[in-house]
């Protein structure tokens, strides 16, 4: 599909590839069943050239991604989903877990979304953040020799340094009176100006903005249930921002620049 759109379409792109060596979706060709990580990674990188291709040169790519453990392992009767009853028949559940085998050691993570994030920036992509995921209702887990993994990423790329972005607020977690004045006076590391109620440090105007904060990277977003028949689906609140920063509201008609 992407290969029957023009050069410099898209404003912005959004997307969570199947993971390597995950889950079997009978389906011929599919990504995830490669031998080697570094197949999946190159194939997976060569999609995004031409995501990167139909992207426009102010546009912003965003990639979820999570990590599996290497070793050689036969998960194949291991259910793939812990959200269904046992004897669920649903086509979820039907999938089988693929045959794993590679040359990481067992139980170590194989580190795929690093070595896809540092193939993209070889490739020319830029990363602006990594985000983090927060799953405060995780799946749960029983190994009881490490900590339960309750977060993915979300990689955040651009084409160009300078790009279309919509800066996005939150709310204070503190007080947004919590560094005084008189306390930054004594640490000799800012000023106050009485008259206009600002004070700086270093010369930079650090007054709280009262619509909110600059966003953070860890977002905390809850899971959600789906029972149709589509085997990955994003919780609402973790499009939203990128939505939001990456698509602008209204664009030029001759230029097709954000307005």
């Amino acid at each position: 599909m992407l290969k029957t759109m023009p050069d410099g379409f898209v404003d912005m792109a959004i997307t969570s590839p199947p993971y390597w060596n995950l889950r079997d979706y009978n389906v011929e060709g599919q990504l995830g069943l490669e031998k080697t990580f570094q197949e999946y990674i190159g194939k997976l990188c060569d999609i995004f050239d031409e995501v990167k291709r139909v992207l426009k040169d102010e546009g912003t790519c965003w990639v979820n991604m999570g990590d599996t453990y290497g070793g050689n392992q036969d998960r194949s009767n291991q259910r793939v989903s812990g959200d269904h009853p046992r004897n669920c028949s649903c086509s979820f559940c039907r999938l089988k877990r693929p045959k794993q085998s590679c040359d990481i050691p067992d139980k170590c993570l194989t580190q795929i979304p690093s070595r896809f994030s540092i193939e993209m920036c070889n490739r020319g992509w830029i990363l602006r953040n990594v985000i983090i995921w927060h799953k405060p209702n995780c799946m749960p887990s029983s190994v009881k020799d490490r900590f339960t993994v309750d977060f993915e990423y979300l990689f955040f790329f651009s084409k160009q340094k300078k790009y279309y972005f919509e800066r996005q607020l939150e709310q204070y977690t503190e007080p947004m009176n919590r560094w005084g004045g008189e306390e930054l006076k004594a640490k000799g590391e800012s000023t106050w100006d009485e008259g206009t109620g600002q004070k700086s440090y270093r010369d930079r105007n650090m007054r709280p903005n009262p619509q909110g904060r600059n966003k953070r990277c860890v977002w905390t977003i809850t899971t959600k249930p789906y029972k149709e028949a589509h085997f990955a689906v994003y919780p609402e609140g973790l499009i939203e921002t990128p939505i939001k920063a990456g698509c602008p509201e209204k664009i030029c008609k001759n230029c097709g620049k954000a307005v």
